[in-house]
C-alpha cells in the first residue's frame, strides 16, 4: 500500500515531566521548537496546534516509544503517529551529530527528520480497540501481581530460614496457602510443636492436601528445633504475621484478576455477530498447548502482528527468528534476543506443553532433538512451524483441525 505524503513532520522526545516537540516542513526545514509540559491543557493544546497545521491529516508524528503517555492522546485526535526503535535512534542520532552530542532537543529533531527521509524504518501505530487495551493491562497486571508475590514469598522464606527450616521441607518456595494457613496458626517452631493431631488433620482437610498424612505432619512439626533462644524466635514469629497478610493479599488480587482476564478472553471469543466468523481468540485457543494466559499474552502483547497475520514479524517478536551474521566466508547463525520478552515466555511455554498434549508436535520436536538441536533450540524450530499455521489460520478463519494434518512416519 502506498504511503500517504505529509506536509510537516513532527519529532516528540517524551519524558516524565516534559515533551520536547520538534516541527518540520516538508523540505526539512525546522519551523517551531516548544516544550510541552505533561499536563492534560499542554498537551490538549499540542494536539490542537498540529491539526491546524494540516486540517486535511498531512502531519506526521515521530515517537520513541509506542508506550509512551502521549501516544494515545495523539492517536486519538487522528494524526498518523510512528515509532522507532531506540538503537535505530541511537544510530540516526550518530548520523547527524557523529561527536555523540544527546539532548532532548536534538533527539526531537532526529525524530522528526529521520522520519521525513527513513520512513520504511518507522512502524506506524494504529488505535488499538477498547476490549484489546483492557487484555493488555489485566496481563501486565498479573504480571506484576506475580512478580511481587514471589517476592514477598521469597522474603518469608529467607526468614524461616534462620529460625524454622523445617517449614522448607514441606514447601521450599513457601507459596502454598496450606503453608500460609499452618504458619498463621504457628509461626515459630515451638508454636508448631505444640499444635494437636486433630488442628492438623483439620488444616490439610480444609486445603485438600493429600500428599502428606497428619500423623506424618504431626511428626515432622516435633522434630528438634535450632538451639536458638527465645527472643529470637518471638522476634522471627512477629515478622513473619507480619508478611503474611500482605502475602494473602496479593495472592487474592491475582485470583481476582485472573478470573477478569478470563472473562475478557472469552468475551473475545464469542463469534462475529454479524458473519459467525471465528475470532483471533478463538482460533488461537483451538490450538494445543494454548490456554487461558497463553492466548491472553498473544492477544494482548503482539495485536498488531496478529491483526495483518504477519508471520515474518511474529517470528522476530517472539524471538523465534535466529539472528544471521555474515562476513566474507564466516557465518553465525545466534539466537535472537532483542524480541518482546513476555511473549517470547508464552511461545515458550505454548510449545512446551504442545510437545505433551499433540502427538504432531511431540514428533517434530522428536526429529529436531534427533538431529542434535538442545531442548530449547528444538522448542524454537517447533514455535517456528506452529506460529507459521497459526497465521495460515487466521488468514483463513479456521479452527485447528488435527484430522487435516499427517502424522510424519
Amino acid at each position: 500500500m502506498q504511503e500517504p505524503e505529509f506536509a510537516f513532520f513532527v519529532g516528540v522526545d517524551w519524558g516524565a515531566e516534559n515533551h520536547q516537540v520538534c516541527i518540520l516542513d516538508a523540505s526539512g526545514r525546522p519551523i517551531a521548537e516548544r516544550v510541552v509540559p505533561h499536563r492534560g491543557d499542554a498537551v490538549e493544546d499540542l494536539c490542537s496546534q498540529l491539526l491546524a497545521l494540516a486540517p486535511g491529516g498531512g502531519v506526521a508524528v515521530a515517537i520513541e516509544s509506542p508506550s509512551s503517555p502521549v501516544t494515545e492522546p495523539l492517536l486519538e485526535c487522528g494524526l498518523a503517529v510512528y515509532s522507532l526503535n531506540p538503537k535505530q535512534l541511537d544510530r540516526f542520532r550518530d548520523r547527524h551529530f557523529p561527536a555523540g552530542a544527546k539532548d532532548d532537543r536534538r533527539d526531537s529533531f532526529v525524530l522528526a527528520v529521520s522520519l521525513r527521509t527513513d520512513r520504511s524504518c518507522f512502524r506506524r501505530l494504529d488505535p488499538e480497540s477498547p476490549a484489546v487495551l483492557d487484555l493488555r493491562a489485566l496481563v501486565r497486571l498479573d504480571r506484576t501481581l506475580k512478580t511481587d508475590l514471589q517476592a514477598y514469598c521469597n522474603r518469608l522464606r529467607d526468614m524461616l530460614l534462620l529460625t524454622f527450616p523445617l517449614i522448607l521441607e514441606l514447601s521450599p518456595n513457601v507459596d502454598e496457602p496450606w503453608v500460609w494457613s499452618l504458619l498463621e496458626r504457628a509461626p515459630s517452631a515451638p508454636a508448631a510443636a505444640r499444635l494437636s493431631l486433630a488442628k492438623l488433620r483439620s488444616l490439610l482437610l480444609h486445603h485438600r492436601i493429600r500428599r502428606i498424612s497428619p500423623e506424618d505432619l504431626y511428626r515432622h512439626l516435633r522434630q528438634p528445633v535450632l538451639p536458638l533462644p527465645a527472643a529470637s524466635f518471638e522476634r522471627s514469629a512477629r515478622l513473619v504475621l507480619n508478611l503474611l497478610p500482605l502475602i494473602r493479599a496479593l495472592a487474592a488480587q491475582q485470583q481476582e484478576n485472573a478470573a477478569a482476564l478470563k472473562a475478557a478472553l472469552d468475551t473475545l471469543a464469542v463469534p462475529e455477530p454479524k458473519n459467525g466468523q471465528h475470532r483471533d481468540a478463538a482460533i488461537l485457543l483451538s490450538l494445543p498447548g494454548v490456554g487461558t494466559m497463553v492466548a491472553a499474552t498473544m492477544l494482548a502483547e503482539a495485536a498488531g502482528p496478529l491483526r495483518e497475520r504477519d508471520y515474518h514479524a511474529l517470528r522476530a517478536f517472539s524471538g523465534v527468528a535466529p539472528i544471521t551474521r555474515q562476513s566474507g566466508k564466516t557465518r553465525l547463525v545466534a539466537r535472537r534476543y532483542a524480541c518482546n520478552h513476555t511473549v517470547r515466555e508464552a511461545v515458550y511455554h505454548w510449545t512446551r506443553i504442545s510437545t505433551i498434549h499433540d502427538p504432531h508436535a511431540k514428533a517434530h520436536y522428536a526429529r529436531l532433538r534427533a538431529k542434535g538441536h538442545t531442548h530449547g533450540r528444538a522448542l524454537r524450530g517447533l514455535a517456528d512451524r506452529q506460529l507459521r499455521m497459526l497465521c495460515a489460520m487466521l488468514r483463513q478463519q479456521q479452527l485447528y483441525q488435527p484430522d487435516r494434518r499427517r502424522l510424519a512416519a
